[in-house]
């Protein structure tokens, strides 16, 4: 056999791999979005009043609307906020699911080491592209006393990379109630 035709072949042969490993991780990612769909229609059930935002991949379910009079968040601003972050195996969240809070309660149900008090706080953090892409695109319009839920797939998350204990290509679900807003 030619060096030539071994050369194609082996190239023939990685291009049908990298097609089969994209077309799964395309159906992983559509498995997400039917998992996030499911979970916010059964919110959507339970409240009547909450409200859905779609902002490029990430879904904002707000559950205790406020008077549409305040600022919203924007691009550059700063956020106060408590937070709760689940990985969305399925359409429900649970406490085995919790990976990251600042909810001394939430931690507690988790089983989670108490001591050190100064990670259950109030956080602030910048919408100025830092933060997760997900959250960072679901944060965008949040409004002091919003409550609800910020869902998005392992692509607007951290892709194909393992942060702690969230693994690769993780749905992430972020239960969210907003403190102040700080537009500049």
């Amino acid at each position: 056999m030619k060096k030539s035709t071994v050369i194609f072949a082996l190239a023939l042969a990685a291009a049908f791999l990298a097609a089969c490993s994209k077309q799964a991780l395309s159906t992983t990612y559509d498995k997400q979005i039917t998992n996030i769909e499911n979970f916010i229609s059964n919110q959507m059930k339970a409240d009547t009043n909450a409200t859905l935002t779609k902002n490029n991949g990430a879904y904002r379910l707000t559950l205790h609307d406020t008077l549409k009079l305040k600022d919203s968040l924007r691009r550059g601003g700063k956020v106060s906020l408590y937070y709760a972050c689940f990985i969305l195996t399925s359409s429900s969240i649970s406490t085995s699911n919790l990976v990251s809070t600042n909810l001394k309660l939430f931690a507690q149900r988790a089983n989670w080491d108490l001591t050190d008090t100064t990670r259950y706080k109030l956080d602030t953090v910048a919408l100025d592209g830092t933060l997760v892409k997900g959250l960072d695109l679901g944060l965008e319009g949040v409004q002091e006393g919003d409550e609800g839920y910020i869902l998005f797939t392992g692509e607007r998350g951290f892709g194909n990379t393992e942060r702690g204990t969230i693994p690769a290509r993780s749905a992430l679900v972020y239960a969210i109630w907003i403190d102040k807003i700080f537009n500049e």
